[in-house]
């Protein structure tokens, strides 16, 4: 078997340690990636080959190819990043390489087929169904009531969702490009995205985080952030919800998920929990760092052992420590310049960790939530604490950016 693992790397802050997940000097590991990314890359990298955008097939399989030259078919291809992962099933289909083939990640990422199948398992979900057109929306409309919730089959970042408050709106949704589309039935519930390790047979390591605010309210310029829950009668109803969820998705094999969980109140007042959607990959924003800093526990590492045909080993997530974190966007599209920043002193605890463009900086127009206005990471010893943090620096940050042409 060939020693040459091909890794497709996007990331420019360090959410993936690559060297500690795969030996550098036991593999020829070689990486395709971005002008962005290649600054996170490890200096004990094969081969590295820049690419415009590790989404685009066609300029990795080239990449693919002339590495492939260099050090032989690659036995592995490992992508952590949720916008490479269809990338890489093709890459793997098209090597011949073991791993998750395109069949394979399709109930991760076809929201529809993701639905279809937590449903089959008895996990509520909202009433949903095809949209492929505005009239299916509306025959969907009458039958479940307005408004509703239209959203790209395969989509990432709350790319392109909508919400339709009644006929008039389809409009909007005809005035759109074509694409695979999933229509809901709006749930007015808050949103928690649950992550962590499914072993195959149990649920391993897993934290559980109440949004600030909506991944739908970013795209609109509001700040997001997310805190860890330490409510107890709360989390074990998810820990059993999460479990169901990864054995419905992923049957006997090991994930490491992001999950997304609407949860109310019923009239007895036990948590209502309602599936929303699921990544098999580890989440984005800075949840690979709150697991690492916070809790010391490396989630990315579990993502990296499954793609190279290892059974992932995790330690238990410590109790006694909570992590949260806040992501504001910029004020004007990028590409935009950085012309002031401000943070006031804060009268509680501060962000333990921040990433703050430099003034003049010109913020790269680039999808997700890496290259954003500014990034925070908080700890502290209860949800109040850290909440009452994030809230304090969302209100009293501010940033302001110039359009650049």
């Amino acid at each position: 078997m060939s020693d040459h693992i091909l890794v497709i790397h996007r990331w420019r802050d360090r959410y993936a340690l690559y060297e500690n997940y795969i030996d550098h000097s036991a593999h020829r590991v070689s990486y395709v990636t971005t002008v962005l990314g290649r600054q996170s890359i490890p200096e004990s990298a094969a081969g590295i080959v820049t690419v415009r955008a590790t989404d685009d097939f066609h300029q990795v399989k080239q990449a693919a190819d002339t590495l492939s030259v260099r050090f032989g078919t690659p036995a592995r291809v490992v992508a952590l990043n949720e916008g490479d992962l269809d990338t890489a099933a093709l890459l793997r289909a098209q090597l011949g390489c073991p791993g998750q083939s395109p069949m394979e990640l399709a109930r991760f990422r076809d929201k529809l087929t993701m639905t279809e199948l937590v449903a089959g398992a008895g996990i509520r979900t909202p009433a949903f169904a095809d949209a492929p057109d505005a009239e299916s929306v509306r025959e969907f409309a009458d039958a479940h009531g307005w408004p509703v919730i239209v959203k790209p089959r395969r989509g990432t970042a709350s790319r392109g969702v909508m919400r339709l408050d009644s006929a008039a709106d389809l409009g909007e949704l005809e005035a759109l490009e074509p694409e695979a589309r999933l229509v809901q039935t709006l749930c007015p519930d808050t949103i928690f995205h649950i992550d962590g390790l499914w072993t195959g047979t149990a649920l391993g390591p897993w934290t559980a985080s109440r949004y600030v605010n909506t991944c739908v309210d970013f795209t609109e310029g509001q700040t997001l952030g997310s805190v860890e829950e330490d409510d107890p009668e709360l989390l074990g109803p998810l820990g059993e919800f999460t479990a169901a969820v990864s054995a419905a998705l992923g049957g006997r094999r090991p994930w490491v998920f992001h999950l997304e969980v609407f949860v109310g109140t019923e009239e007895s007042g036990a948590p209502r929990l309602t599936f929303l959607e699921a990544g098999c990959r580890v989440g984005g924003a800075e949840i690979p760092f709150i697991w690492r800093e916070v809790h010391g526990v490396d989630l990315m590492s579990a993502a990296a052992a499954i793609q190279v045909g290892r059974e992932p080993a995790l330690d238990p997530v410590p109790h006694g420590s909570t992590g949260g974190w806040l992501l504001v966007p910029t004020p004007v599209p990028a590409p935009c310049e950085v012309v002031g920043t401000s943070l006031p002193p804060s009268s509680g605890p501060a962000p333990y960790a921040t990433v703050v463009p430099q003034i003049g900086y010109v913020m790269p127009k680039v999808g997700g939530y890496e290259h954003v206005g500014a990034r925070f990471r908080f700890r502290g010893g209860t949800t109040h604490e850290v909440e009452k943090s994030i809230l304090a620096t969302a209100d009293q940050f501010t940033l302001d950016c110039v359009a650049v042409e």
